[in-house]
């Protein structure tokens, strides 16, 4: 009799949130529980890893990505079998893309983002936004299972 293993199922979590300081913290929120209940628990490396780089791009999708009146969406997927989280944080402003800094001002508080995102992240990048309508997709993959 040979014992098989369940296949490991992907996790996928999409919200709406408003364009604001407020709405990246709960987007922030949200993808720490997600990651959580999806077995990448608070307090590991991996969790906080996949936090500061979805928080950073919320972050973006509020500064430079806002539109009066207009949202950010946040989609999350974990899949085990590929030991991979992608977030993907869609804004309205497909003009505004983002690019690394050359280099921040030492005592300035911004111009580091993207260079979090850069040094954390096993890829990511920037694609127009789909289903239509203006704005582009942020992404951004991360190793968050072991081995």
């Amino acid at each position: 009799m040979t014992a098989t293993q369940p296949p490991l199922t992907a996790h996928r979590f999409a919200m709406r949130f408003s364009s604001t300081p407020r709405g990246a913290r709960l987007a922030r929120r949200m993808c720490e529980h997600c990651l959580d209940a999806w077995g990448v628990p608070y307090d590991s490396d991996a969790h906080d890893v996949v936090t500061l780089v979805a928080a950073e791009l919320c972050a973006n999708a509020v500064r430079h990505g806002h539109v009066a009146g207009r949202d950010f969406h946040v989609r999350l997927t974990a899949d085990p079998a590929t030991r991979t989280v992608r977030i993907e944080v869609t804004d309205t402003r497909g003009e505004s893309v983002p690019r690394l800094p050359a280099s921040p001002a030492p005592d300035g508080e911004g111009g580091r983002g993207l260079l979090l995102v850069e040094a954390l992240a096993d890829r990511w990048g920037c694609s127009p936004r789909t289903g239509g309508g203006p704005g582009k997709t942020v992404w951004a993959e991360c190793t968050a299972y072991p081995a």
